[in-house]
């Protein structure tokens, strides 16, 4: 199904349809809203297209929809020293509650698939490098 019409999505004028790429945009914007999330973890095909200048919005995220529900899978990297059960369960509730605020869509799941750390590296200006390196 390439689209999800919901029975609330009909109405005297017709359908309202849903497109699964528009719930993986929305589920991806709420993971990275939640602190100690440093990114999405999208695989190669998804780095290739960023590479190229296309910024998608949905790295990382897979969704499943029917009729009037939707389960979620997000991959996340995440910020090292941060709890990783606070991070996830912050990031179930956020993107459950836009998606369905949103979309009227029962959300059933939302996976959260930890695929790496981040570690924030020291930044020393150039010039104290250049100095202690020479004396």
């Amino acid at each position: 199904m390439d689209t999800a019409t919901a029975e609330f999505g009909r109405t005297l004028m017709g359908t309202i349809e849903i497109a699964p790429e528009v719930i993986e945009v929305i589920a991806g914007l709420a993971t990275v809203e939640v602190d100690g999330v440093a990114g999405m973890s999208g695989g190669i095909s998804s780095g290739i297209g960023e590479l190229l200048g296309r910024k998608n919005l949905s790295k990382g995220v897979k969704v499943e929809v029917g009729q009037r529900e939707a389960a979620v899978d997000v991959s996340i990297i995440v910020q090292y020293g941060r709890r990783i059960p606070e991070i996830s369960a912050e990031i179930q509730r956020n993107v459950k509650r836009s998606i369905e605020t949103m979309t009227g869509l029962s959300v059933v799941e939302v996976n959260v698939h930890i695929h790496d750390v981040h570690f924030k590296t020291a930044e020393k200006p150039e010039e104290e490098e250049a100095a202690a390196r020479v004396r």
